[in-house]
């Protein structure tokens, strides 16, 4: 039986294993955002019938899906850390940090002000993220992963 290379190791060649889940995460987290925000504003100006998530009649806001997803991540974090999944649990904690902070403004005012100018402190938050991880991501790159970096690799002793 052959072992299927992951596709982040054909998206993201030469980049360590163990740094790999960070960049996905920093991807999906920018991505989540930008997508939300495209997706709320579609829903805002009633666009193509796309409307709010309901249960019950009660709107089922998109940070609640983010929590989930968190506490996923970290259940999987602390079962499995191969190089693969390290990469999905990366990409899975980006979006799912990024339906929480796009709607940090609401968490903290406990008023939908999504809308409203309170409601820039989450975009504001969001942008902060994304630069601020951008940044570390550039200046902590270093060496291409090396020959003992693989992607079967299960590591157990670093954070």
């Amino acid at each position: 039986m052959t072992s299927h290379p992951s596709p982040w190791l054909r998206l993201l060649p030469g980049i360590s294993p163990k740094r790999r889940g960070f960049i996905l995460a920093w991807w999906g987290f920018a991505l989540t955002f930008g997508g939300m925000r495209l997706l709320t504003w579609l829903i805002h100006i009633d666009a193509a019938g796309i409307g709010d998530m309901q249960a019950g009649g009660v709107h089922i806001h998109h940070y609640v899906w983010g929590i989930l997803l968190l506490a996923g991540v970290g259940a999987a974090g602390l079962a499995e850390r191969s190089a693969r999944a390290r990469a999905w649990i990366g990409l899975a904690y980006g979006v799912g940090l990024a339906l929480v902070v796009d709607e940090a403004a609401l968490l903290i005012s406990l008023e939908d002000v999504y809308w409203d100018t309170q409601g820039g402190f989450s975009i504001a938050l969001a942008i902060a993220v994304i630069a601020v991880a951008g940044s570390v991501l550039a200046v902590t790159r270093r060496r291409r992963a090396s020959r003992n970096d693989t992607d079967d690799d299960v590591d157990d002793e670093d954070g």
